[in-house]
């Protein structure tokens, strides 16, 4: 069982329904002391619903920047966005941070309960959904505590019920698993597929790691170093629904993290490089005042 992998030039697509989210020749630019620094150049991508879509890339390639235009807390210096089949009964999304986003003042239900207080929703319909969401997240006996008596991993789990309670269009999740051991990450990753495969709600997904991209992900898209484009697009073979120990142990498994990792690896590189340059340069410049 092989991945599909497609490089850059086209956006093949993955079946002929439309795509929920569509980005069309996205272009973010900033001024940084004086200088523009180009962000994201040219990104063209189509997410399926329903997918669990996950971009990969070195640091600083412009993977959250992308993140947050989807979201709509950034405009694109050039380019388009769609979201196509948007309801007016729910929000266009949900994101997930990399940190602790929840209240602090608020117990483990009003946090899980927040999106859907702001909505308005009935009182009988937050409870009914909100305890749906902390039974599938293990956080019942823990509705009534507040974040400062959680785990890290636990203060993760009230994001992920948070955001699956708010009922969005789509997901973001911006490395959401980043802050935690190995082990709670493995154990939320099956949750986090455990509640997914309920609603299948289209996911974007941004991690640093391959063996979480292809553990999680119907597609991956592989980005350059920045400027951020896109480098290569993977299909990933193994079927739903999925265990991450289980399918970890399979050496088809190991052969796809080993050719993202191929692609990825001199855009790492290049990624280090950069930052020494930059790091050289701003030496020189304090040398010359």
């Amino acid at each position: 069982m092989a991945a599909t992998l497609t490089t850059t030039g086209t956006v093949p697509a993955t079946t002929t329904t439309q795509p929920k989210i569509g980005v069309m020749g996205v272009s973010k630019r900033f001024t940084v002391s004086d200088r523009e620094v180009t962000a994201l150049d040219a990104v063209d991508l189509a997410i399926e619903p329903g997918q669990f879509f996950v971009i990969v890339g070195p640091s600083g390639c412009g993977k959250t920047t992308l993140l947050r235009i989807l979201a709509g807390l950034e405009d694109p210096t050039e380019g388009e966005v769609h979201l196509s089949g948007a309801s007016d009964d729910r929000p266009d999304n949900s994101m997930i941070f990399q940190g602790d986003s929840i209240f602090p003042w608020m117990t483990v239900r009003d946090n899980a309960s927040y999106g859907l207080t702001l909505r308005n929703r009935p009182a009988s319909e937050i409870r009914d959904v909100v305890d749906h969401y902390l039974d599938k997240t293990g956080l019942t006996q823990f509705a009534d505590a507040y974040p400062h008596q959680l785990s890290g991993g636990m203060r993760q789990r009230v994001s992920i019920a948070r955001a699956f309670a708010n009922d969005p269009d789509v997901l973001l999740m911006d490395e959401p698993f980043s802050a935690l051991d190995e082990q709670n990450k493995t154990l939320l990753q099956d949750e986090l597929l455990r509640i997914w495969e309920e609603t299948r709600k289209t996911v974007v997904f941004i991690t640093h790691s391959v063996d979480e991209a292809v553990s999680l992900g119907d597609r991956i898209m592989v980005m350059t170093a920045r400027p951020g484009r896109v480098k290569a697009f993977v299909d990933v073979p193994f079927e739903r629904p999925r265990s991450v120990l289980e399918l970890r142990q399979r050496p088809e498994y190991g052969e796809i993290v080993f050719d993202i990792w191929q692609q990825l690896r001199d855009e790492v590189t290049a990624s280090q490089q950069a930052s020494k340059d930059a790091a050289v340069a701003a030496r020189r410049r304090r040398w010359r005042r």
